[in-house]
């Protein structure tokens, strides 16, 4: 168990451990989702789409510091949108420059 401490009245605050929902995916710990609630951008968005057929969401989630369910609302929002398909051909479009 991580301690850590509340600047705020200068006590000491306990960080719970690692924990998983009932779907089996982890719940939102700040240490390994740094990115939560902050807008994607266009290299996360090209990155997840690229590497989403062949990588699980678990590893996507830890390298782009996002919880798993984000990853599938997103990915879910650019599918119906049809813009998956643009920003996973954006990662070839940016290897052959």
């Amino acid at each position: 168990m991580c301690v850590k401490k509340n600047s705020k009245k200068g006590k000491l605050k306990k960080q719970s451990e690692v924990e998983y929902d009932i779907r089996g995916r982890l719940k939102y710990h700040p240490e390994f989702h740094p990115n939560q609630g902050k807008r994607f951008t266009d290299e996360e968005t090209t990155y997840l789409c690229k590497f989403y057929a062949t990588d699980t969401l678990k590893s996507l989630s830890l390298a782009l510091g996002r919880l798993e369910k984000s990853l599938e609302y997103r990915i879910a929002y650019l599918k119906k949108t049809g813009l998956f398909d643009y920003y996973r051909a954006k990662w070839d479009r940016q290897i052959n420059v």
